[in-house]
């Protein structure tokens, strides 16, 4: 509990589809601060090469989930939802994973819904912060957070064009009651009972969560099985715009042929860097039992990642690559005012050149 307010009931919604090792790690995570988690299980019908015959996972997902239900859940806040076949990939706008999502949602009986991937963790005093905020200002319809993406293991963090540009922030939390409607899950968009979308209304942005020292830890491509799971998935699920995603993941991921598009939207400049803060303890555990042999997952070597980021021109050309970065969105601005102008009509911009003189 809050030092001065109760904490609010937040209702947690996870998909998952092959989430070994995390499954157990994100629950444990989520138990102390959760008034119930929802979990998904299963894929949609777009990722049948990742899935069984019945549409759900190949590795031990719905077992340990299982396990955890009956072993580490004393207040019965875990409910599992699964069903015999695929998930609709798409809904009636064409969104993709929606169906899933509007799953948890459906069933969701706290005062806010925090949608979490298997993947992602946070630091025990970062949700104790957001809960007391929400407990003191319940008028917050939505919170986003700022993404620190890890890469190969703990020590290595993902940084580049994407992240730059406003991709580092995921909206993740929003507020819940009678007559909400969750709409869509690429991005995640809930609405009131009005119809109005939550983060029209009193938005936490992520960089107003980041200033307050909280961030979302992101697994995304720390073992070999999320990169090849993921390639195969995004390549069959977007196939336009994920054609050469395999490539990438062998040639940028599993060796550093290409060390500035290490993040699998490798459409962007993209580079590595050694991360020197603290992690969320069950991510460490996690780390640790998989480590000590305790859960059997591959680990992806490390002495390539070590001489390429303690190199010093790799240092040089990341630095280059983040000054780029900058000249391309002013060029990419200029271009933009550009157009504009020339959509202006000829007597409004005759009069706006005699303003000027």
């Amino acid at each position: 509990m809050s030092r001065f307010a109760p904490y609010p009931r937040v209702t947690f919604g996870i998909i998952v589809l092959n989430g070994e090792p995390f499954t157990r790690y994100c629950l444990r995570s989520l138990y102390p601060f959760a008034h119930q988690i929802v979990v998904v299980e299963g894929g949609h019908e777009g990722a049948r090469a990742v899935c069984t015959s019945d549409g759900h996972s190949l590795d031990d997902t719905l077992a340990v989930l299982r396990r955890f239900k009956e072993e580490e859940d004393p207040l019965d806040k875990i409910e599992i939802v699964t069903r015999d076949g695929f998930w609709p990939q798409k809904d009636e706008l064409g969104h993709d994973r929606t169906h899933q999502s509007r799953a948890y949602a459906a069933r969701a009986t706290g005062d806010y819904l925090w949608q979490v991937d298997i993947d992602e963790f946070y630091r025990p005093q970062d949700m104790r912060l957001v809960l007391d905020m929400l407990a003191h200002d319940p008028g917050i319809t939505a919170v986003s957070f700022n993404v620190r993406p890890f890469w190969g293991g703990l020590d290595y963090q993902i940084d580049g064009w994407k992240w730059r540009r406003g991709d580092q922030t995921v909206h993740r939390l929003f507020k819940w009651g009678d007559g909400f409607q969750y709409q869509t899950h690429e991005l995640p968009t809930v609405l009131d009972e009005r119809g109005r979308e939550l983060r029209q209304l009193r938005w936490m942005s992520g960089k107003a969560m980041a200033r307050q020292g909280v961030h979302l830890y992101h697994y995304c491509h720390v073992f070999p099985s999320q990169v090849r799971q993921k390639t195969r998935v995004y390549n069959l699920e977007k196939p336009e715009d994920c054609a050469d995603i395999l490539d990438w993941a062998e040639n940028s991921y599993f060796r550093l042929g290409h060390p500035f598009h290490v993040e699998r939207h490798y459409q962007y400049p993209s580079w590595l860097k050694r991360y020197h803060g603290d992690h969320p303890p069950e991510a460490m555990r996690m780390m640790s039992d998989v480590r000590a042999g305790l859960v059997s997952e591959e680990l992806r070597r490390t002495d390539d990642v070590d001489r390429l980021v303690g190199s010093r021109w790799y240092g040089l050309a990341c630095s280059f690559y983040a000054v780029l970065d900058v000249l391309d969105r002013c060029y990419a601005w200029g271009r933009l005012q550009a157009v504009r102008a020339s959509h202006v009509p000829r007597k409004t911009r005759a009069w706006l050149a005699r303003r000027r003189r």
